[in-house]
């Protein structure tokens, strides 16, 4: 679907159902939980290089003067390095876990739809999604600039259509990253407050993970994605060449 035809859609989408959509994520959950935290897992993994590139610099000031780390204050040289990393840093994170939060979304609805085929975790790791990946990680860093300036305020309203996002990424192919962002405000916005509480209380429920000694949070964090794939579903509709 073209961007003309997904906003006519989010227009003549009906209201959330918030029960509904929170019973059909348990249910999806109870079939999509391992593939959930292969997900978190790879998620960690693959970020893990960028800590690493981000960090660098004060390791490498380390390991020249064992004796730094005894002063409170940074060098200036360290702290404009990692300044200046801090931008490349944030982007390449945000797209690894947009492209693979879209994979995790793109296996919910296999496992929803009884679809056949492989769990592709690394789906939109292609050439043709990176780049518009790297775009949308982008705005996204500066949507979030920009939430922060309004003492948080922003963020809190941002939360509802940069949830959005992946879903968007993941099943309309033909959208440019600036469409992608218009249509996550223009369907969040619709729906803002009761989008709120689905990830108030998904996210919530994520956390129960914690009660089975903290390990069990691996297996249950990925919960909190999953009413974004319904409520995607509910509005747009899932093609089935996805």
């Amino acid at each position: 679907m073209n961007f003309t035809n997904i906003t006519e859609r989010i227009n003549q989408s009906g209201p959330i159902e918030f029960g509904s959509i929170f019973n059909n994520s348990v249910e999806l959950f109870k079939k999509v939980w391992l593939q959930g935290f292969i997900t978190l897992v790879l998620t960690m993994v693959s970020i893990l290089p960028f800590y690493l590139l981000f960090y660098a610099p004060l390791i490498s000031y380390g390991i020249s003067d064992p004796n730094a780390f005894e002063s409170e204050e940074l060098p200036p040289a360290v702290g404009g390095i990692m300044i200046l990393i801090m931008p490349i840093f944030m982007t390449a994170v945000m797209m690894v876990a947009i492209c693979l939060n879209a994979g995790f979304l793109r296996i919910c609805k296999k496992y929803d739809l009884n679809e056949s085929g492989k769990d592709d975790y690394f789906y939109y790791f292609k050439r043709k999604y990176l780049g518009k990946a790297v775009i949308l990680s982008l705005i996204i860093f500066g949507l979030s600039i920009a939430g922060m300036l309004t003492c948080g305020l922003g963020l809190f309203y941002l939360m509802v259509p940069l949830s959005l996002f992946p879903a968007f990424f993941a099943f309309d192919k033909e959208l440019s990253a600036i469409e992608i962002v218009k249509a996550g405000f223009s369907l969040g916005h619709k729906n803002w407050l009761m989008l709120f509480l689905l990830i108030l209380v998904s996210s919530l429920a994520s956390q129960l993970g914690v009660i089975l000694c903290f390990i069990g949070f691996f297996f249950t964090m990925m919960f909190s994605k999953i009413p974004i794939y319904f409520v995607y579903k509910d509005a747009i509709g899932i093609s089935m060449d996805v």
